[in-house]
């Protein structure tokens, strides 16, 4: 098979729309700055225009981009045939969800509120109201992702047996106020993403052990975790999380390590290291028969470019065009599930050690 493997070859791009309808941005924090935004102009999808309670953050990022800012949510909504891009906290997602008209198309921020319960309810207002909805999580569609799992279609590494992700950074969490207080942190806001890919790459696990755990430095209620996905005797599937490791840049990691039964491959998350400028990603990978790893070519980024493909896919879904809406609530609910199971395991006591008998 290793002379077979054309590393060009792998997909990387979600196919685009026809014809691509106008979005309608709720939300005018970071990300929507940092990706949304620059994802769909490079993308060349129409952004109809934004809307924050917050008026004078709206009108700022609008004109640094030179799209409206809609003064009144009733115009936001009133956009005939948009996608309503939801870049907004979780607390917010099923208020404007009950407004938006009965069969649009959405696109939400994950996570997919605060909690499994919130999660549910979500997922009952999109049945009720017909929406086409997704949630946001777009590492899926990241071009080293969609190679990755192309490579695994493919056969390149057999059969898919191990999976390791090692973080060790130093994130930036001041750049999003709003998770100031809130209970949940790390596994609901950022290793969410890996458990989602997990899923898309691996399907449900049986069950999860984990434990995740803040800082004595800060107060940010977690930063930390440790997980271990079950998928029975034949997979391993352990993440390590450390936000804190803030020592300079030489030994930090964001990587992952995916090994099959005659292949592997290793995957670098460039964005999160020196967030939001980020480094260049990296995929690797020895398939099957080869002695040397071989570098893909990546034609992007996680940062902006997974959001592309991301927002992609949903138009091309609510047009007719695709015939599965990847991460839809309904499969964005069992993330959500995963995320609960993880903070249960972590709050539950651990397995006690038998003492050392009396003499």
């Amino acid at each position: 098979m290793a002379e077979n493997f054309d590393p060009g070859a792998l997909r990387q791009w979600w196919p685009k729309p026809a014809e691509p309808r106008p979005i309608v941005i709720f939300g005018a924090g970071s990300i929507v700055g940092d990706a949304h935004l620059p994802a769909y102009r490079q993308a060349g999808f129409p952004v109809a225009g934004l809307y924050d309670p917050d008026r004078e953050k709206a009108a700022k990022l609008a004109g640094a981009w030179r799209i409206p800012a809609f003064e009144r949510e009733e115009d936001a909504l009133a956009v005939a045939d948009a996608i309503f891009d939801l870049a907004t906290p979780p607390a917010a997602h099923a208020a404007i969800l009950a407004k938006l008209p009965i069969g649009a198309a959405a696109l939400i921020q994950k996570p997919m509120g605060s909690d499994l319960e919130a999660a549910t309810a979500i997922l009952e207002l999109c049945r009720t109201r017909k929406l086409k909805a997704a949630v946001n999580f777009q590492l899926r569609f990241a071009p080293m992702m969609l190679a990755l799992k192309d490579a695994i279609a493919k056969g390149y590494l057999g059969e898919v047996v191990d999976f390791d992700a090692w973080l060790a950074l130093a994130t930036p969490w001041g750049l999003w106020p709003f998770l100031k207080g809130l209970p949940r942190i790390e596994i609901a806001m950022h290793s969410i993403h890996y458990l989602d890919l997990v899923r898309g790459l691996l399907g449900n696990p049986l069950g999860v052990h984990a434990k995740t755990i803040g800082h004595p430095n800060h107060e940010v209620a977690q930063t930390r975790t440790a997980a271990i996905l079950d998928y029975g005797d034949r997979v391993r599937c352990v993440l390590s999380v450390n936000h804190d490791h803030d020592f300079g840049r030489k030994f930090q990691a964001c990587e992952f390590r995916i090994s099959g039964t005659s292949g592997a491959a290793y995957v670098k998350l460039g964005v999160n290291l020196d967030y939001p400028k980020g480094e260049p990603d990296e995929l690797w990978i020895r398939p099957t028969g080869a002695v040397e790893w071989v570098s893909v070519p990546l034609e992007g980024a996680w940062f902006p470019d997974a959001f592309a493909n991301r927002m992609a896919n949903l138009q091309r879904f609510a047009s007719g065009e695709d015939p599965e809406l990847i991460g839809s609530v309904e499969d964005a609910w069992q993330t959500m599930a995963l995320v609960e199971a993880a903070y249960q395991s972590s709050a539950a006591p651990a397995t006690a050690i038998a003492p050392l008998p009396g003499r």
